[in-house]
Formats: structure tokens, sequence, C-alpha cells
């Protein structure tokens, strides 16, 4: 969410930020609802500054034995008025939040201004890519060769959108998940957590997927004696229950940056992507990912940035894995970021490089939506506390990585060779063997 009193202040430069990322502000919504709050808080505080001034007049009369009925009479329905006054004011207030929880974070100095994917900045490539003497299989193809993917068995169990693994491709997954984490943990710093897969509209709120992406969630409406509770929602990345878990939190400034990792599966409708990799396990209803977030101290939080796109690097370098860089445009960037650097796998079948972690400062924006603050209490003249900025990453998505395994070491003979980062977490396997 971004700072009320800084587009009250500033609000022809952050529009222009805003407009840079293709968002058009609803400034004629937001100067009605303004005019509306000061005209009641001006009236409030007439109505307060006629009751202090008769209750001053109310005791000099009783101080002098006279008879004070006519001053009370005369400010008898302020209380009342004020009343009113005060749930005129709160109304205003929960309308200016839902205003401000559909406007997306103002793009960093450093981003890019471009509309589309096409005006992505590349950074750097590492790897080159693999030449094959022979027919290249997508991963589809792959997978079916050794007998470890299965889309009509999904389809019969959920329908379009889910796979099914099996065999050393499940194995390869699992041992994919293990080897990312370990990274993360014991080379990055990162704290391992297992988190619930269920949240409830607050938490979804904090990191800002509600309300705006709503229907690109799972929700879940329980049964039986909780047929009244609120709705619960599908976890779309474990960033959601990771950042959450300090929300309203203060925080001793010494403790900065937090870096917390978990291992989930991620649920998502893919509302806005019908026809969209309908083929394989590229886009997925359910999938796994290593999720990175960091909770930092905002004079370090663009060092932290970089620290985490190399910490998703590590992974792909581990694997062998060709890969690109992009710096993100302000026109392609996530709702929550201020800055956006995204890691493309190379994809021999697709010829093409595709996405496979995107790393992203929110600054304070979900910090000031959870309400999570930071003290420094190293300093005796240390102020009211001031908000935290928020990091997320994928290290990596585990199914994209899969993917990129199963095309770039696939073999002529239909077997696939396992990267040797992995072999160890495959109980010394060498190959997955054709069917």
């Amino acid at each position: 969410m971004l700072d009320l009193q800084l587009l009250r202040k500033e609000i022809a430069p952050v529009l222009a930020r805003l407009q840079a990322r293709g968002f058009d502000f609803p400034l004629a919504d937001f100067q009605a609802l303004e005019a509306a709050r000061k005209s009641v808080q001006t009236r409030t505080e007439e109505l307060q500054a006629t009751r202090n001034s008769a209750s001053k007049r109310i005791g000099q009369a009783k101080a002098k034995g006279e008879n004070a009925d006519a001053i009370m009479a005369e400010v008898a329905g302020i209380g009342d008025e004020l009343k009113a006054s005060e749930v005129k004011l709160a109304q205003i207030q929960e309308q200016m939040s839902a205003l401000l929880l559909t406007v997306p974070n103002t793009p960093h100095e450093s981003v890019p201004t471009g509309k589309s994917a096409d005006d992505n900045l590349e950074v750097r490539r590492w790897g080159t890519p693999r030449t094959f003497d022979f027919a290249i299989k997508d991963h589809v193809d792959v997978g079916a060769a050794v007998a470890g993917l299965d889309f009509d068995a999904a389809a019969k169990l959920s329908g379009a959108r889910f796979g099914v693994l099996r065999g050393g491709v499940a194995r390869l997954h699992r041992a994919l998940a293990a080897f990312m984490l370990d990274t993360q943990t014991q080379k990055h710093g990162y704290t391992e957590h297992y988190t619930p897969y269920l949240v409830n509209a607050e938490t979804l709120q904090g990191t800002g997927q509600l309300p705006k992406f709503k229907d690109d969630l799972f929700t879940v409406k329980k049964g039986g004696a909780g047929a009244d509770e609120a709705d619960l929602y599908l976890i779309p990345t474990s960033e959601v229950s990771l950042t959450n878990l300090v929300r309203g939190d203060i925080l001793d400034a010494k403790h900065l940056p937090m870096r917390l990792t978990a291992h989930t599966p991620c649920f998502r409708s893919e509302a806005g992507s019908y026809g969209k990799d309908t083929r394989g396990f590229i886009r997925q209803h359910q999938f796994d990912k290593v999720e990175m977030v960091q909770i930092a101290h905002p004079d370090s939080s663009y060092q932290q940035l970089e620290e985490m796109v190399g910490h998703a690097e590590a992974i792909l370098q581990a694997l062998e894995l060709p890969y690109r860089v992009l710096l993100l445009c302000t026109g392609d960037m996530g709702f929550g970021a201020a800055k956006t650097y995204d890691l493309e796998v190379w994809l021999p079948a697709q010829n093409a490089f595709r996405e496979i972690s995107s790393c992203s400062n929110c600054e304070g924006f979900q910090a000031r939506r959870m309400q999570t603050r930071y003290r420094d209490t190293r300093d005796k003249n240390a102020g009211k506390p001031q908000l935290v900025h928020t990091l997320n990453g994928s290290g990596l998505a585990v199914g994209r990585t899969l993917v990129a395994v199963l095309e770039n070491y696939q073999n002529a003979d239909g077997s696939v060779t396992i990267p040797k980062a992995l072999q160890s977490y495959m109980g010394g396997m060498t190959k997955i063997a054709a069917a």
C-alpha cells in the first residue's frame, strides 16, 4: 500500500511514477474522499472547540453561583453530532483504504520505463546452450519416454493443468526441492520453515494478493461445524505465509535482514492465462516452489535484492543450466514490486528462455499493509518505529526446473542424465533410463 501522507503532499510525482507502469490512478475519487475527510475533520474541530469553550464558561458560571442552564442548552447536541462525525470519518477512512488497496507500488528510479516484456533489459547471460545431434524432444515427450510424466491420469483425477509424476521423475522432482532447500539454508543463510498451505484473507491482503487478485486464488469454504467461519485460501506462493510471519511486529534492527525459506506447493487458478502453455508442466494449477523471503532494513534492501538474485542463480549454475537475467521494465512488474529481476532458463525444445525465478524488492509496500516495522535498539535516540522493506524470490520453481533438466539433459536413447549436483540426492543414480 502506498503512503497516504506522500500522496497528500506529492501527488503529482507519485501519479507520474504510477503512469510509467501503465496505471491510471483514480484521482477524482481520491480527491473527493480527501475533500470529505477535510470537511468532517474541520467540522469536528469546530464542535470540539465550541464544547471546550462552553465547558469553560459553564465552570466559570458555576464557580460564581450563576445559572448555567442556557449555556448547557447551547451545547446539548454537540456530543451526538461529534459521535456522528466519528462514524462518518471512519467510513471515509475505510473507503480510502479500499481505494489504496487497488493501487500498485511505484517503480524504483532504476527501473527502465516500458510497456511490456519487450521492453525488459537483459542484464547478463550464463552458460552456453547445448548442441544436440538428434531431434530434440520437449519435456512432455522426454517424461513419457521414461514413464515419468502422466497428464491423462491427472486429468482423470483433477482436470486440466495438473500432472502426475512417477518413478525416477518423481524422485528427481523431490531431489530438486531438497537440493534447493539445502543450498539456500546451508550456503545462503536462510532459515527453513514449514508453513500452512491455507491462509486467511488478512494474510493475503498483507502481501497484496487481495483484493485485486481474488480470481487467481482457490477459495476453500468450510463445511460441517465450521460452515459459518470465514473462507480460507490456498497459497499461491509461500511468500504469502513467510512474509506474514512478521505481520504486526516491531522488529529489532540488529536482527535484520531476516532470511526465510520454505518448500511448498503453490496453487493458482491461472484466471488470466487461458490458452497459455496448455501442454506440459510449464503452467499448472498446482506446482512446487522453494521460496526466498527477506525482511530487510531500508538502507540495505537493494543490496539484499542483488544478493537474492545471486542465490537463485547459484541453483542454475550448480545444475549447469544456461540462463539469463532480466531487469523488468515498469510495465511488466508485479503489483507489489518496486524493482524486479527475472531469471529465465534455456529450454531447447522451445529454442527460448523461459522464466524460472522472479526476485523483487517491495520496499515498504507490503510492510505498510502488514504494519511490520523495526526499531534500532542500539540507538538511544531512536524515534518511532519505521517500516521494514520486504523482498521475495523463487529459489527456484521446482516444476520448471524439472522441465529444464529433462530437456537439457535428454539423451538420444530416451534416457535422462542426472546433473552431478543431484546425484547424491538420487541415491547415486546417474541416469533415468528409458522405459
